[in-house]
């Protein structure tokens, strides 16, 4: 098991670049064969241009998933991440938009039913974060922009996808460690990844009876662009360090656990959380 921890780096722009971060961020491992089953599926993830996001688009792919993406304006990243998941045989359509607005989402989920024939598994990834030392430090602006983001997307994503879905899909939310521990740097952001928690409980047992799951992951610290673009070089060399596993996760080992979620493997499980974050028991 890989120890390592990460070179200082930092960027000074969120929610970040991929193409910088060195080492680049895991999005595939080749000896992980897929399985097919997701053959037949439309999978649309936003935030699927880097970090957690590709690699959940490209875990789709190989899985046999036609795959849609959302980002805000990371144009390189999302044309690397067409690259790799058309290196499947699938077929990708990928569209720019601010999640945050409720008719970009609709605009997002028409233009990818339209594009690729249905939508059978939405995955809610897009997040930002701006680390504060003091509550007192947190604007307004600041809160309501990350709740924005991190929790109306959600909802609006949801609410445009479940005109276009069926029995057997299913929604999956990527929420956080955050959520279960509190991080006395990111206490607008952990509020809106609890809030997650919540809507994925709520969700899942007003949606069951149309036989859709929801579902959530929560991963620990994942090497991502995000990180680069919160914390200061020093503070990303120490990284993920403080875990059981003594080192950051990659976001392959993200994407399993979603892919594992979206397909039937999963078709007993509802309202719950997964958690990958490197051995730390949260009893949540």
């Amino acid at each position: 098991m890989s120890t390592d921890t990460l070179p200082p780096q930092h960027q000074d722009r969120q929610p970040g670049h991929q193409g910088p971060l060195h080492p680049q961020p895991r999005t595939d491992r080749e000896e992980i064969l897929g399985s097919e089953k997701l053959r037949g599926k439309v999978v649309l993830i936003t935030g699927g241009d880097s970090g957690i996001g590709r690699a959940v688009a490209v875990r789709a792919a190989k899985e046999g998933a036609d795959v849609a993406i959302a980002y805000l304006d990371e144009d390189e990243d999302a044309t690397e991440t067409r690259r790799l998941v058309e290196d499947y045989g699938v077929r990708f359509f990928s569209m720019a938009g601010d999640v945050g607005d409720e008719a970009t989402c609709r605009r997002i989920v028409d233009a990818t039913v339209a594009r690729l024939g249905g939508l059978h598994v939405l995955v809610n990834d897009a997040a930002e974060q701006h680390p504060q030392d003091r509550i007192e430090d947190i604007t307004s602006e600041q809160l309501e922009r990350t709740f924005r983001t991190n929790v109306f997307a959600q909802f609006y994503m949801t609410k445009a996808a479940l005109a276009h879905m069926g029995r057997g899909a299913c929604i999956i939310n990527i929420a956080s460690i955050t959520a279960y521990e509190g991080s006395p740097r990111l206490i607008d952001y952990s509020s809106t990844k609890g809030a997650i928690v919540s809507f994925t409980r709520a969700l899942s047992n007003s949606l069951i009876e149309r036989g859709i799951r929801v579902n959530a992951v929560a991963p620990g610290p994942i090497w991502t662009p995000l990180i680069a673009a919160s914390y200061d070089a020093q503070t990303v060399a120490t990284f993920g360090a403080d875990t059981p596993m003594k080192r950051p996760g990659q976001p392959d080992e993200v994407a399993g656990a979603v892919a594992f979620l979206a397909s039937e493997d999963a078709g007993y499980i509802s309202g719950q959380t997964i958690h990958v974050n490197g051995g730390t028991v949260v009893n949540g």
